[in-house]
């Protein structure tokens, strides 16, 4: 059995199931609670299943790109499960979740998106030909209008925007491209891609301790930071 955590946007989901089969999905009421409602809906979900952590085989964890707390919550959790419970860990790009809760409506290229704030987008494009999943552009951060000068026109957008963000894709849209704006990456869904091929990868246990999701970019109260002094932020050791 294993547990499902969504925690790179505003609402955290918690799910649990086999590989390909969701037992139990619950989303975390209300935005930006993840770390006082995360840990109480694990729980919650556990024992509506009549489940314990001891019933668990691995935990499965959204890495990126999205928020950078949220992110920062669901590795901690993750990563504590692996700890005490000797648990494998698998991940799974926030994006690729995103794209793949549309395939029963979309046969062709799906465009993943997220606002990554100041004017940005992350943005990642995903065919699943055959239940298989194509990556045709990685996640990563763009500009709206060069994103839509540069990759291929999708057959659908799927993401959560501001109308201002939005504004390049019209032409897309004139052209036939449908757009999802409320769809967001789901436990659920998460839960469903463990065992399809390039769904998850999986976390080696001597890789767990130096494992992070991909953030995708500094945190806005870093790049604040970095904008106000003219320079970057050196961690320990002399990395930046």
């Amino acid at each position: 059995m294993y547990l499902a955590l969504e925690t790179s946007g505003d609402q955290a989901s918690v799910a649990l199931g086999r590989p390909g089969a969701v037992m139990v999905e619950e989303t975390l009421p209300g935005a930006r609670q993840h770390a006082r409602g995360l840990l109480p809906l694990i729980q919650e979900v556990l024992a509506r299943q009549g489940a314990e952590l001891a019933d668990l085989d691995g935990v499965l964890v959204t890495d990126g790109p999205g928020s950078f707390t949220g992110l920062r919550i669901g590795a901690a959790v993750a990563k504590a499960l692996v700890y005490t419970r000797g648990l494998e860990l698998w991940s799974a790009p926030s994006l690729l979740v995103q794209a793949a809760g549309c395939v029963p409506d979309c046969s062709g290229r799906i465009l993943a998106v997220a606002d990554a704030l100041r004017g940005d987008i992350f943005a990642a494009m995903y065919r699943f030909p055959g239940g298989r999943i194509e990556v045709d552009v990685p996640p990563g951060v763009f500009r709206p209008a060069e994103l839509v000068a540069d990759v291929p026109r999708p057959k659908l957008v799927v993401g959560h925007l501001r109308s201002e963000l939005l504004a390049p894709f019209d032409g897309w849209i004139d052209g036939g491209t449908l757009l999802l704006v409320d769809a967001r990456p789901s436990a659920g869904v998460l839960l469903q891609l463990l065992g399809q091929a390039g769904g998850l990868q999986r976390i080696e246990p001597a890789q767990v301790a130096h494992w992070e999701p991909e953030y995708g970019r500094p945190a806005e109260a870093q790049a604040r930071w970095e904008t106000a002094h003219g320079t970057p932020i050196h961690r320990p050791g002399g990395s930046v």
